[in-house]
């Protein structure tokens, strides 16, 4: 099942770094936090990646172009222009990068790379949110429900958009957040039939708005429940707190060796 992840917007949450970079590609322990997302996906078996690109694109480019050299020892003859690999780090990925517009909506990338994914259900998330969700029963909860779409539910409603779910699991109502909401948020980490590409119009579709409107509407989202570790990365103060997670060796989302 392949994982596509949203990496294309602008940032402007944590515009003292992403001026310079794609959000994704704020480092935690020094490495982006795209990387952390991707690592945490390949411990549940997931290796093959679709990026949805846009913001300064080419740095997410380059650093997978040159994976090598940004997680291994390499010797660089000068004199000789050769460059030898000493110690090779590398990842059981394949990675599809696909500019999908500067600045297209949510929705708009998801339909972009369409033709990546073809006719099969997929995993789709942000890049810029790290947890322990348990992939694999994700995707056993999604496939036992034949609906279109799953997503991850988490307790923090004053940061996203705010869900009412029944205890059937089926999702009742989806809206934005306001200053007095305390329930059930979108925290990423989907599953998708492809269906939902029929839900999607064009470049200015916002997955999070319409699309999700009109899935719960017809009865076609289920809520994943998730009662841990969940924190995204709006805020150079939510990046801080994931720096000195990682820095602490108690990363909760750290399950690989």
């Amino acid at each position: 099942m392949k994982v596509v992840i949203l990496a294309g917007g602008l940032g402007t949450r944590i515009s003292e770094e992403s001026h310079l970079k794609p959000k994704p590609m704020i480092e935690i322990g020094e490495k982006p936090i795209l990387w952390h997302i991707m690592k945490y996906y390949s411990a549940f078996g997931f290796y093959d990646f679709v990026i949805c690109l846009g913001y300064k694109q080419y740095i997410v480019k380059e650093f997978f172009a040159d994976y090598f050299l940004h997680t291994s020892d390499v010797t660089i003859d000068l004199a000789n222009n050769q460059m030898q690999v000493q110690t090779k780090h590398s990842e059981p990925w394949k990675v599809t990068l696909v500019d999908t517009g500067l600045h297209t909506m949510t929705g708009g990338r998801v339909r972009r790379i369409r033709p990546y994914i073809g006719d099969e259900p997929f995993m789709l998330t942000y890049g810029d949110g790290l947890c322990t969700v348990d992939l694999n029963r994700l995707v056993e909860f999604h496939q036992s429900h034949g609906k279109i779409a799953t997503i991850t539910t988490v307790n923090i409603g004053q940061q996203k958009g705010v869900l009412d779910i029944g205890p059937d699991h089926v999702v009742r109502s989806f809206r934005e957040k306001s200053d007095r909401d305390g329930t059930m948020i979108n925290g990423g980490f989907m599953v998708l039939n492809p269906e939902i590409f029929g839900y999607l119009k064009d470049d200015t579709t916002v997955f999070e708005q319409e699309p999700m409107r009109r899935l719960v509407q017809e009865g076609q989202m289920m809520s994943f429940y998730h009662d841990g570790f969940w924190q995204c990365m709006d805020t150079q103060r939510e990046k801080k707190k994931l720096e000195e997670l990682w820095q602490s060796g108690q990363a909760p989302w750290k399950i690989w060796d």
